[in-house]
């Protein structure tokens, strides 16, 4: 059986598996699928029987991580690792993070069927929280996986007033065991995450799959500005310190300084006002600022800009000012060894070659602190993602399928591909 002989069965082997895993939700009509949840804990348990299926032994570790392993010619080898997530944001679409889940239990289930059995294990990883929904703290199945996850998470409270510490130990874990998840960097040759686009570049260019170069780096800041409140109908308009037009300047000057620098987006995700009343003027008003670029410099130095624009706004206003880093993640570059062994399966299935920076995290982020890793791009209907309207097509899962499975297969470790 060729490379690509298997294509068209596993497209739709791993659509039929999306749509089930879709299916587990907590929301009727929705997809809703959080961190440490029952509906969690059922899509681990498919998954599971899934990789048992495709010939891998399977567990979740200590954060709630699905860990498949496919040995390889002999017992206990370095592996490759795979994977991507399947928690979701509420109201989620199917498609990101179970893609590159269910692509690579395929892509070992094809393996398994021959009989084939690789220089190297295989691992392939669900990772049990990258959205950072429940917490609001992101990547915490990788950082478990990488060693770097940090305890004081666990003591991160939800929106019903648990801690992620009983969260974890009403879905059976042992918050105490967490470092048992992470793996020696010895143990992992590297690490590649297919996963679709979550935006419409390949789709502009008519092509079904890229080569990530790399992981754009984000700055997240809470942003909160104090006036006065007063009555809508006494208080004119010259004397009025209102915190919410305010915060209307801020936001358009985000959105103008952001456009006029080439790959640099800025996004106003959340914003309140208080008091909230109709004939109110707002006193009090917090928004969010979310900037991402390629290079960590550029994007520092435009956070420092930003945060620069917002206090000159509130001077000329007489607002107080109060601004808080609240996440904060550097750009992370594709391994360019194994970044040109996904370019070659690329171009072996007959598809341009065409590299693209993620301006989304990815789990490929913190597995980066102990192996070199790559990203396999699926393009994706209108470069739509976190809504329900997020799709790829058959034809395109196929490409992505046939790419992971021929890198499996011609996978060469470091010291082998230099």
């Amino acid at each position: 059986m060729t490379i690509a002989e298997p294509a068209a069965a596993l497209g739709r082997e791993i659509v039929a598996h999306i749509d089930e895993l879709a299916a587990i939700s907590a929301e009727p009509g929705v997809i809703t699928r959080v961190f440490l949840t029952p509906e969690h804990r059922a899509a681990a348990d498919l998954l599971m029987g899934w990789m048992r299926d495709a010939g891998m032994s399977a567990a979740i570790d200590a954060i709630g991580n699905v860990v498949g392993r496919y040995e390889g010619e002999q017992d206990g080898l370095p592996c490759l690792m795979l994977g991507s997530h399947y928690d979701t944001v509420r109201n989620a679409g199917r498609w990101d993070g179970p893609l590159g889940v269910i692509t690579a239990i395929a892509c070992v289930g094809a393996l398994h069927r021959r009989g084939r059995r690789l220089p190297f294990a295989i691992e392939v990883v669900g990772f049990a929280d990258e959205e950072g929904v429940r917490f609001a703290s992101t990547l915490l199945g990788s950082r478990a996986v990488a060693g770097t996850f940090d305890a004081r998470a666990l003591d991160s409270i939800d929106r019903d007033g648990i801690t992620m510490r009983e969260a974890l130990r009403a879905f059976g874990l042992d918050p105490g065991a967490i470092a048992t998840a992470a793996h020696a960097p010895g143990a992992v040759l590297g690490y590649v995450e297919l996963h679709i686009e979550q935006g419409p570049v390949l789709e502009a260019e008519g092509l079904p799959v890229g080569v990530v170069s790399a992981i754009s780096g984000a700055t997240r800041l809470s942003v909160t500005l104090t006036g006065m409140a007063g009555h809508a109908g006494t208080v004119p308009m010259a004397l009025r310190r209102d915190a919410l037009t305010g915060a209307a300047e801020c936001i358009l000057a985000i959105e103008t300084y952001c456009r006029g620098h080439a790959g640099l987006v800025g996004t106003v995700g959340q914003i309140a006002a208080e008091p909230g009343a109709t004939n109110v003027i707002p006193g009090r008003v917090g928004f969010t600022m979310d900037i991402r670029t390629a290079g960590d410099d550029r994007r520092k130095a435009a956070v420092g800009d930003l945060t620069a624009a917002i206090e000159a706004a509130a001077r000329r206003r007489g607002l107080e000012v109060a601004i808080t880093v609240t996440h904060e993640n550097r750009t992370v570059n594709c391994a360019g060894w194994l970044k040109a062994q996904v370019a070659a399966a690329v171009a072996a299935e007959g598809y341009a070659v065409r590299e693209l920076p993620s301006g989304a995290g990815h789990d490929a982020m913190a597995i980066a602190d102990i192996a070199d890793m790559a990203m396999i791009f699926v393009r994706c209907r209108g470069g739509i993602s976190h809504h329900p309207d997020e799709h790829a097509e058959l034809g395109d899962v196929e490409a992505g399928a046939k790419v992971l499975l021929r890198l499996i297969e011609t996978f060469s470790p470091r010291d082998n591909a230099r």
